[in-house]
């Protein structure tokens, strides 16, 4: 569904003209394909949203190396990339929202101590991904787990 609508897309920038936005849409494209290859399987939307997390990761560092080395313009460039990228993920969860599915997943796990981590977190990344930044669901989760 989501590389079709990615496909969708990439012929509507072609015909706009939209010579940004098409290509954003390409380089999205390329990194789906390139894991593709590199996995030797089709990628389901899952794993689509898994390059698009990372994608989003690495815009989020190249904005922050760029604003800290005062290449404005260059920030400005990735952050247009980012929007983009944002926009095929599903919408974000809230605050409140993330800690009532990391209660939640607690008491299905049983968790009480660090070592419980890994249970958690398995049972939270397949609701949470592309709705949440996991490092960070992450953090919060060790801070419950530990105090």
């Amino acid at each position: 569904m989501l590389k079709q609508r990615l496909t969708d897309d990439m012929k509507a920038a072609m015909k706009g003209g939209d010579k940004s936005r098409l290509g954003v849409i390409r380089l999205i494209n390329a990194a789906i394909k390139q894991r593709e290859v590199d996995e030797r399987a089709e990628l389901d939307d899952t794993q689509v949203l898994a390059v698009l997390e990372k994608m989003v990761k690495q815009r989020r560092d190249s904005i922050t190396q760029y604003e800290a080395a005062g290449r404005e313009d260059l920030a400005a460039g990735e952050r247009f990339e980012l929007e983009i990228i944002q926009g095929y993920l599903p919408a974000a969860l809230s605050d409140a929202e993330v800690d009532a599915l990391i209660d939640e997943a607690m008491a299905a796990t049983g968790a009480g101590s660090m070592r419980d981590m890994g249970k958690v977190m398995g049972v939270l990344k397949p609701k949470l991904q592309g709705r949440a930044d996991m490092a960070e669901v992450s953090s919060r989760v060790k801070a419950r787990l530990a105090g």
